[in-house]
């Protein structure tokens, strides 16, 4: 058999090709960019085998588990691996910690299909444990930047056209507000937090040491920022994106009406404007406390006009007149106490051009 391969540098620096024989549960929780889910066991399977193995011991369960991975099913589950195996010669198998399941799919794959397969040594768990190492060792040896801004200036934007930014959001597959959600779901924490080492290992790679982020709070929508990292936050210097308040609500018209109304449409057909309108005006519900009663029925109002006008004739002007209240009412107050709280922090601040030339000269 070949020898277990624990360069997991060289595994996420060049996105090898990898195989998780783990159960679908278990990769539903936590797995990493472009990887494969061919299990050895489904899940009710492998909570069978557990349960065995608690009650009998271990001899029991692997007797057990060969007792319902045979015959038709058995050979089903080979010609899969053999099928990966040969269309990713250069890549690997792994299971939870590089132990019994990766042995025997190893072993069936030799002995059924004639395939030398390597396994990665360690399986998931070490993999994992140096991808969060990754993100430690970057925040104790590297240089942050925060970029933080009024809602609606286009910190996105910014962090896309520059070589050392880390989007924090892209990564969470969410924006970031109480109406940051998009048409289809996030990642889990854990695939949130695989993504971004992975991003700043291969940066890192490419020689960049310093990197600039979005100023976040601990959570981007369900995604949990590392503990370093969001410690590291409260003490990083910070740069200010500033806007008129008439380009943040274009900007805020196109990201959060025009494309994620496309985006549902996209997703769900037929149904997707009406979705679409039940995630904005969920979103609304979701600061009515914040916002307090009054002004909850005012932006409320302004909302289904704008989406009736939308629905009937496509036009999406009406969505301004409540963006623009909300910035005025809501965000911009709270977004004005933070920046006075961090203001010992700011070391520039301007316009996109400006801000975009400074953060390269950094």
């Amino acid at each position: 058999m070949p020898v277990d391969f624990t360069d997991y540098r060289d595994l996420f620096l060049h996105d090898r090709p990898m195989m998780d024989v783990r159960a679908p549960v278990e990769f539903t929780k936590g797995a990493f960019p472009g990887v494969t889910n061919l299990p050895l066991m489904n899940n009710l399977e492998r909570q069978r085998v557990g349960t065995c193995y608690k009650l009998k011991g271990q001899q029991a369960a692997i007797t057990l588990g060969h007792q319902l991975v045979c015959g038709e099913l058995k050979a089903e589950r080979i010609r899969a691996w053999a099928d990966f195996a040969r269309a990713h010669p250069e890549g690997y198998l792994y299971c939870f910690r590089g132990g019994l399941r990766s042995r025997i799919v190893q072993q069936w794959l030799k002995d059924e299909a004639g395939i030398d397969y390597p396994r990665v040594g360690g399986g998931y768990k070490a993999m994992r444990a140096f991808l969060l190492a990754t993100i430690d060792q970057a925040v104790a040896q590297c240089d942050f930047v925060l970029l933080g801004g009024m809602t609606g200036t286009g910190k996105t934007e910014v962090l896309t056209q520059l070589r050392n930014g880390l989007d924090l959001e892209g990564h969470a597959h969410h924006r970031g507000s109480s109406f940051g959600k998009r048409a289809t779901g996030q990642p889990s924490t854990i695939d949130f937090e695989n993504r971004l080492a992975v991003d700043i290992l291969k940066k890192r790679d490419h020689g960049i040491e310093q990197f600039v982020l979005e100023d976040e709070s601990r959570t981007v929508g369900s995604c949990a920022l590392p503990l370093p990292l969001f410690q590291g936050m409260q003490r990083f210097p910070l740069v200010w994106l500033e806007d008129s308040l008439e380009g943040r609500v274009e900007r805020i018209l196109r990201d959060y009406v025009v494309d994620l109304c496309a985006e549902f449409i996209e997703v769900h057909g037929d149904d997707g404007f009406t979705l679409f309108s039940e995630r904005l005006l969920e979103s609304l519900n979701n600061v009515q406390k914040r916002l307090g009663g009054e002004r909850h029925r005012r932006m409320l109002i302004l909302m289904e006009d704008a989406l009736a006008e939308q629905a009937s004739s496509g036009a999406v002007d009406l969505h301004r007149a409540w963006i623009e209240g909300l910035l005025r009412e809501y965000y911009d107050p709270m977004y004005a106490f933070q920046r006075e709280k961090k203001g010992g922090r700011i070391e520039f601040s301007g316009e996109r051009a400006a801000v975009l030339e400074y953060l390269r000269e950094r």
